[in-house]
C-alpha cells in the first residue's frame, strides 16, 4: 500500500515538474515576445526620430519639393465684382470639366474647337490661373495665363467664341540692386531683399568673365539695373537687366544690354565688345573646386599617382551640367572609371568631356548638336568616384589643356554704326546705375519682347 502510494506521489510529482517546465517555457516565450515588441517600439521610435533629424537638415524648398503632392480641388472663388470668378488649374483638371460649370456639353465642344487654332486647351498646366466672366445668359469671356507673359482670351460674340493669345500687361518699374559680397552672391542678394533668380541671371551675364565658383571673394561688390514687373501692385518677377557692374578682386566688369543684328538682346562691355565667348568659365554654377588640373595626383581610389587633366567640381547629385560651348555630341555612354560621361566636339579643334554623371539630359544622343549653356546631364558619382562631383576635361588639337586658363575668343563685335548707337544707350544706363539719374525717369521702349519672370 505504501509502495503504491509512493509510486503515485512520485508520478504526480513528475507530472507537476512537467507542468512546471511547460509553464516556464510558455513564460519564456511570452517574455521574448514582450522584449521583441518593446525593442520594436524603441527601434521604430528611433527610426522616426532619425527621419525627423534627416528631414530637419533639408531646406524648406527641398522639403516642399520632396513632399508628396496631394490631389487638389479646383479653386473657384468669386471676385469682389459680381459675375467674375477666378481659379487655379488643379491636379486632374481639364478644360472640359472646368467649363461645364458655366456651359453645357455642346457649348464646351464649340469653345474648345474655337481655341485650337491659337492654343490647344489640352496643354493647360497645374497652378496656372484663369478667370471667367458671366452674365445671365452664361459665359461672356474666359482668360487663361499660358505663362508669365502671354494669356489666352476667349470672348463670346453673338453666340460664337472668338479666341486669341495676347501679351500680359505689366506695370514696369526700374530698380537698382547694390551690395557687397560677405559670403556668397546668393546671400548678398537676399540681404537686400532680392530673389535668388536675380543672382543667377547676374552670374549668367558675367559667366564668360568671372568664375563664380572659384573667383568670388569677400569684399567683391555688384550693382544691377533691372526692370521689375507688377500686376495689381503685386511683384511678378524681373524683366530685362539693362546694366550690371561687378567688382571682382579689385577689377571692374561692366555689362550693358543691346540688340544685336538679329534684334536679340545681348550683353556688351564698356567698349562694345560682346561678353559672350566661345566657352563658359565653368559647366555648372555655385559649387566648389574639389580637385584641380595636375600632371601628378594621388588617385583617391586607386591610390596611385597619375595625371589628372581635369577640374573636379564638387556638387550635389542632380546638379545640372551645361555645355560650355556650342558643339556636337560625339559620345554619351559609360566607361569603367569615368562612369556615365559625355564628350562634345567644338570648333577650333576643341573637345570637352563631362564625367561621373548620374544621368544624361532627356533625348541626348550621339550626333546631336547642343548650344552653349544647354543642360546636357546631371552631377553624380558613377565610375571611380568617392562622392558626387563633375570631372570636367578639355582638349585642343588632341592635347589636354587646363580649362581654367584656356583662352576663349569673344563673339562677333558690333559694327561701326551699331557701336555709336550702343555708346549712347550705355551712357544713359550709366547715369541710372550710378544714381545720377532718377529711376522714375525711365521710359521703357515700346514693343519689347518679355523675358520669363523669375
Amino acid at each position: 500500500m505504501k509502495k503504491s502510494l509512493s509510486k503515485r506521489i512520485g508520478k504526480d510529482m513528475s507530472i507537476s515538474k512537467h507542468k512546471k517546465r511547460v509553464f516556464l517555457g510558455l513564460l519564456g516565450i511570452a517574455a521574448c515576445i514582450c522584449v521583441g515588441l518593446f525593442s520594436y517600439a524603441l527601434f521604430s521610435e528611433y527610426e522616426e526620430e532619425r527621419d525627423v533629424e534627416v528631414v530637419s537638415e533639408l531646406s524648406e524648398e527641398e522639403m516642399q519639393a520632396q513632399a508628396p503632392v496631394a490631389p487638389e480641388e479646383t479653386v473657384v472663388e468669386p471676385a469682389e465684382e459680381d459675375g467674375v470668378f477666378s481659379g487655379v488649374i488643379a491636379t486632374g483638371d481639364t478644360a472640359g470639366n472646368i467649363l461645364l460649370e458655366w456651359m453645357d456639353a455642346t457649348e464646351v465642344h464649340n469653345f474648345i474647337e474655337a481655341c485650337k487654332e491659337v492654343y490647344g486647351l489640352h496643354k493647360i498646366h497645374v497652378g496656372q490661373p484663369f478667370t471667367v466672366k458671366k452674365d445671365a445668359s452664361g459665359l461672356v469671356s474666359f482668360e487663361y495665363e499660358i505663362d508669365s507673359h502671354t494669356k489666352l482670351v476667349v470672348n463670346r460674340e453673338t453666340g460664337t467664341f472668338i479666341a486669341c493669345v495676347v501679351p500680359i500687361e505689366y506695370e514696369i518699374t526700374l530698380a537698382r540692386a547694390t551690395n557687397s559680397i560677405s559670403s556668397n552672391l546668393f546671400s548678398s542678394m537676399s540681404a537686400i531683399e532680392e530673389r535668388a533668380s536675380l543672382a543667377v541671371r547676374l552670374a549668367e551675364i558675367f559667366a564668360w568673365e568671372i568664375n563664380f565658383i572659384r573667383d568670388i571673394k569677400e569684399g567683391d561688390s555688384f550693382s544691377v539695373l533691372v526692370e521689375k514687373r507688377f500686376r495689381d501692385g503685386e511683384f511678378k518677377g524681373y524683366g530685362r537687366i539693362l546694366a550690371a557692374e561687378f567688382v571682382n578682386n579689385g577689377k571692374v566688369f561692366e555689362s550693358y544690354v543691346f540688340k544685336d543684328s538679329f534684334g536679340k538682346d545681348q550683353y556688351y562691355n564698356n567698349e562694345g565688345e560682346s561678353l559672350k565667348r566661345a566657352f563658359l568659365k565653368a559647366p555648372l554654377s555655385f559649387t566648389r573646386i574639389s580637385s584641380g588640373f595636375s600632371n601628378s595626383r594621388l588617385h583617391p581610389i586607386l591610390n596611385i599617382r597619375r595625371a589628372h587633366p581635369a577640374i573636379d567640381y564638387a556638387a550635389p547629385t542632380g546638379t545640372p551640367v551645361k555645355a560650355v560651348g556650342d558643339g556636337m555630341v560625339t559620345f554619351a555612354g559609360s566607361g569603367t572609371g569615368a562612369g556615365n560621361y559625355i564628350q562634345l566636339k567644338h570648333n577650333g579643334g576643341y573637345e570637352t568631356m563631362y564625367l561621373h554623371l548620374s544621368r544624361f539630359a532627356k533625348g541626348l544622343k550621339k550626333g546631336m548638336r547642343v548650344s552653349q549653356g544647354q543642360v546636357i546631364g546631371f552631377v553624380g558619382s558613377t565610375g571611380y568616384a568617392t562622392g558626387p562631383h563633375l570631372d570636367f576635361r578639355m582638349k585642343k588639337n588632341g592635347q589636354w589643356v587646363n580649362p581654367t586658363t584656356a583662352l576663349s575668343p569673344r563673339a562677333e563685335p558690333l559694327n561701326a554704326a551699331k557701336k555709336v548707337q550702343f555708346m549712347a544707350e550705355r551712357d544713359v544706363y550709366r547715369e541710372f546705375i550710378s544714381g545720377k539719374k532718377d529711376l522714375a525717369e525711365y521710359v521703357r521702349p515700346p514693343g519689347l519682347q518679355e523675358v520669363s519672370a523669375r
